[in-house]
């Protein structure tokens, strides 16, 4: 059992950069993948980025060159790093876990979601 509770969220204006966190509780996070999602008024919710033990890393082509993901497994915490932020990356971002071992990045392998935090991107 994972609890997730992301911070980091606000109001930036375009071009900008906002730097989310999400603290895990239970398990082992350092076997985690740890994934960020978005998920804009009337849109389904959508991948943005993962970080797989190893350090294997997956960036969606929408926020390729702009969004980092790294994680601090001492402080149990992963971290999304967003810059030259847009209007259009204006959504709730949640943080996700998933503690198994296969390869999946739908929201629907991911077993443990935050809370959510909102970002708002003003032009």
């Amino acid at each position: 059992q994972v609890q997730l509770v992301e911070s980091g969220g606000g109001l930036v204006q375009a071009g900008g950069s906002l730097r989310l966190s999400c603290a895990a509780s239970g398990g082992t996070f350092s076997t985690f993948t740890m994934g960020w999602f978005r998920q804009a008024p009337g849109k389904d919710r959508e991948f943005v980025a993962a970080l797989r033990r190893y350090g294997f890393t997956n960036i969606a082509d929408s926020v390729q060159g702009r969004f980092t993901i790294s994680r601090d497994n001492a402080k149990n915490t992963v971290y999304l790093q967003m810059n030259s932020l847009k209007p259009e990356d204006t959504a709730v971002y949640y943080c996700a876990a998933r503690t198994d071992y296969k390869l999946g990045l739908r929201p629907a392998d991911f077993g443990s979601w935050g809370q959510g935090t909102q970002v708002t991107v003003s032009s």
